[in-house]
C-alpha cells in the first residue's frame, strides 16, 4: 500500500475487526486521515457487511454492496480464522506490529476470543484497543443485544424527534451508528496522544449508549434544572420563532429568525401587515404566538416557488435553506467544492461516487481514496510485513483453511 505521508495519521497501524456499519465507519474515519488500515476477515465469506446489497442490482458494483463500497475505501484485507489455535496465533503477530486493535462486537466476545486488551498487551504492551458495542463493557445491562434504533430509542433523542406528542421518529441517519463510530476515533485519537507521553497504550470502551446520552447536550440539562419532559419538538423551536420548516408553492425550506436581529429583515421582505406588530419584535412575544407567525409566514411563501423566496431570503441575509433530498443535497456547489462526493473505484472495474471526507486540514491535506479490498486480497503482502511470515507458512496457512488469500 503507498504511504500517505500528508495525511495526519500516516505511519499508524490498525487492525480492523468490525462488521456492519459503527466498527467500519469509524475504520474508514481513520483510513482516510491515514492510517494503514487492515481489515481481518473471517476466511470464506468476510464480515458481515460484504453480503449486504451484493445481489441488488441498483444498489451494488461488480457484486459489492454500497454498504461495504462506502465504508472500507483506503483499507486492506487480511482473512484470518481467529477461531482456530494456528489463526490466532498469526493474528497475534499481527498485533506486535499494530499501533490499535478496533473491534464492534458484541460484549465479552474479544475476551472469549482471547484478543480482548489484557490477552494483546502481553503480545504488544503499547496496543491501543478500541471497543465499540451499544452498552459500554460493564454495568447491569451490558451484554443486551443492540442495533442503532435500540440505542437511539433508549437515548432519549427519539423522544424529541416527531410532529407531536407520541409520534416519535428515528433519526433518517443511523446517528446511533455512526455516533458510535465518530467517538471510536475520538477515544483512539487520544489513546494514540496519551501513548506519546507516557509511552502505554490503553483500552477505549465506546458505548453507543452513552454517545446518545451526550448528544442529548443541553436538553438534557434543561429536563434536570425542570423537571419537565419535552416531547416530539417536531421542526420547529422551543425559543425561536419563525424558526421550521415552511411550504413554498413548490417545494419546502427552512427559515431560522434565531433572536431579533433577523426579524425586521424578514418581516419588509414577506410584506405582510399582521405581521408588522410592535410587540412582536422581541422573540418571548413571538414563541407566545408561534402558531400564528407562522402560519403567516407559510401563507406568503405558498405565493411563489422556492427558489424565488430563497433568492430573495439570502439577499436579505435571512438564515434559510432548501430542505435538499439527497439528490439535491450532493449537487449542491458548496458541497462538490469541499470534495465533498469522491469517486471510489471497484477493484475490479468501474466506480461509485461516495460521501468525501468531512475533516479538512492546513497542511495535511491529502485527499485519496483507494478502493475496498477484495477478500483477502493482502493476506500475503500484510502478513510478510507485519506478521514477518515467510512464504511457505502463509500457503500453509491458506492449505489448512485458517488463512485465505484471493
Amino acid at each position: 500500500m503507498t504511504a500517505h505521508v500528508n495525511k495526519p495519521l500516516a505511519g499508524i497501524r490498525v487492525i480492523d475487526l468490525t462488521h456492519m456499519l459503527s466498527g467500519p465507519y469509524a475504520g474508514m474515519l481513520l483510513a482516510d486521515m491515514g492510517c494503514d488500515v487492515v481489515k481481518v476477515e473471517p476466511p470464506g465469506k468476510g464480515e458481515a457487511t460484504r453480503r449486504l446489497l451484493e445481489g441488488d442490482p441498483k444498489n451494488s458494483l461488480n457484486g459489492m454492496g454500497a454498504y461495504f463500497l462506502t465504508l472500507n475505501r483506503n483499507k486492506r484485507s487480511v482473512a484470518i480464522d481467529l477461531k482456530s489455535t494456528e489463526g490466532k496465533a498469526v493474528f497475534y503477530r499481527l498485533v506486535k506490529s499494530a499501533d490499535v486493535v478496533l473491534d464492534n462486537f458484541a460484549a465479552d466476545v474479544t475476551k472469549r476470543l482471547q484478543i480482548d486488551y489484557e490477552h494483546l498487551i502481553q503480545h504488544n504492551p503499547k496496543i491501543i484497543t478500541c471497543s465499540i458495542s451499544g452498552f459500554g463493557s460493564d454495568g447491569p445491562h451490558y451484554r443486551r443485544p443492540a442495533f442503532d434504533q435500540i440505542v437511539q430509542g433508549l437515548g432519549g433523542g427519539m423522544s424529541i424527534t416527531g410532529p407531536g406528542p407520541g409520534e416519535f421518529v428515528r433519526a433518517g441517519i443511523p446517528i446511533g451508528d455512526l455516533g458510535g463510530g465518530m467517538f471510536a476515533v475520538m477515544g483512539v485519537q487520544s489513546a494514540l496522544l496519551a501513548r506519546e507521553r507516557t509511552g502505554e497504550g490503553q483500552h477505549v470502551d465506546i458505548s453507543m449508549l452513552d454517545v446518545q446520552i451526550s448528544l442529548l447536550n443541553y436538553m438534557a440539562t434543561m429536563h434536570t434544572l425542570s423537571g419537565e419532559i419535552p416531547g416530539p419538538i417536531g421542526n420547529g423551536h422551543f425559543v425561536h420563532t419563525p424558526y421550521n420548516t415552511f411550504q413554498t408553492a413548490d417545494d419546502t425550506v427552512v427559515i431560522a429568525v434565531i433572536g431579533d436581529t433577523f426579524w425586521p429583515a424578514l418581516v419588509a421582505l414577506l410584506d405582510v401587515e399582521e405581521l408588522r406588530r410592535d410587540d412582536f419584535a422581541t422573540a418571548p412575544v413571538r414563541l407566545k404566538h408561534q402558531k400564528l407567525i407562522e402560519g403567516l409566514v407559510e401563507e406568503r411563501l405558498m405565493t411563489r416557488p422556492a427558489d424565488y423566496w430563497l433568492e430573495q431570503l439570502e439577499a436579505a441575509r435571512i438564515p434559510c435553506a432548501r430542505v435538499n433530498n439527497v439528490a439535491q443535497a450532493l449537487a449542491d456547489p458548496q458541497v462538490r467544492h469541499r470534495n465533498m462526493v469522491v469517486e471510489v473505484e471497484h477493484p475490479e472495474g468501474g466506480s461509485a461516487e461516495v460521501p468525501g471526507n468531512p475533516i479538512k486540514m492546513s497542511l495535511h491535506n491529502e485527499d485519496s481514496f483507494s478502493p475496498p479490498p477484495l477478500l483477502g486480497a493482502d493476506t500475503k503482502a500484510v502478513l510478510a510485513d507485519w506478521a514477518e511470515l515467510d512464504a511457505q507458512e502463509i500457503e500453509n496457512g491458506i492449505a489448512k483453511g485458517y488463512l485465505d488469500a484471493t
